[in-house]
């Protein structure tokens, strides 16, 4: 039942995907077609049955993506890949990697002092890097996490906002605060940042800081101009661990200023002790039409030239 998914959704997808027709008489699985075919869609049956025994999740974004790697011949890697434990959230659920892409991220991270990880909505960058600053902080690796974002409106200008700094950037900051609350819990959450231990800022109040032995991540850093990314990047001080994370394709700057995120890459592209992870629509683990759309964006500026 978990194979097949609700109104057989999963099975339909596979004969779509595969080009195969399948169908369930008594306790066996008949798979019709090519002889190619049908040697992919039992591969990808297999490996989807080895998850449901393990307890994973099976839905349609999984199926196609076991359908991707074994048409490439890497149905292996997903075992590899849902082995692995990134995380354990704070009621108890573990995070692992869903991709490939997220699994180099993970290890970039782990490797590199300095990380980059470009890639659209959807594909677990801020998620994962929240994750490792968490177990890094719970291993006694740093003393503090750091989480900071350019305050930079989505093309809405919204005007001054009330109260004191923190009401007024956390609008900005939301994102990274349900990641923090989903590892650490309310109640830890709050006597981290009273004790300072986790500190939420907006890129601003980076300038003249020297970070030592902290967790140091910035996101939406495609909101970055070059004179913000330099200024972040030379804050990074002994025993620390920064991850910048980013979507160039939604840039909220103003027309013609260039994004300090895209520059960066380009400049320090040659260093190898920085790491620098493209993640792609098929890293994309949101709703499966997520990915869709990003696939039909990427499609359409390639199209314009």
């Amino acid at each position: 039942m978990t194979l097949f998914g609700l109104n057989d959704q999963n099975v339909a997808l596979l004969e779509q995907e595969c080009g195969v027709g399948i169908a369930l008489r008594g306790n066996e699985l008949i798979v019709q077609g090519d002889e190619e075919d049908t040697a992919l869609a039992e591969t990808v049956i297999l490996k989807l049955l080895d998850m449901i025994r393990r307890g994973d999740l099976v839905d349609r974004s999984r199926v196609r993506y076991a359908v991707a790697l074994a048409r490439e011949g890497k149905a292996d890697m997903l075992d590899e890949i849902l082995r692995s434990v990134v995380a354990i959230t704070h009621r108890g659920k573990q995070v692992r990697c869903k991709t490939l892409g997220q699994q180099q991220y993970v290890q970039a991270i782990r490797e590199h002092d300095l990380t980059f990880a470009v890639g659209p909505a959807g594909t677990g960058k801020t998620y994962l890097a929240m994750a490792l600053a968490v177990v890094a902080l719970r291993n006694k690796e740093i003393e503090r996490i750091v989480l900071t974002r350019p305050a930079v409106e989505a093309g809405e200008k919204l005007g001054y906002l009330p109260g004191d700094l923190t009401q007024k950037v956390d609008p900005y900051l939301r994102p990274l605060y349900d990641a923090l609350y989903d590892f650490m819990g309310l109640d830890s959450y709050q006597k981290l940042m009273e004790r300072g231990t986790v500190e939420v800022a907006p890129l601003a109040y980076m300038r003249g800081r020297t970070l030592n032995n902290a967790f140091i991540i910035l996101d939406e850093a495609q909101n970055t101009t070059s004179e913000q990314m330099k200024m972040f990047l030379t804050r990074l001080g002994f025993g620390s661990r920064a991850v910048v994370t980013g979507d160039i394709t939604q840039t909220d700057l103003p027309s013609g200023k260039r994004s300090g995120l895209a520059e960066a890459i380009e400049v320090l592209k040659d260093i190898p002790e920085i790491g620098m992870v493209h993640l792609t629509a098929r890293d994309v683990v949101r709703h499966e039409l997520v990915q869709k759309i990003v696939q039909a964006y990427d499609a359409y500026n390639a199209g314009r030239g």
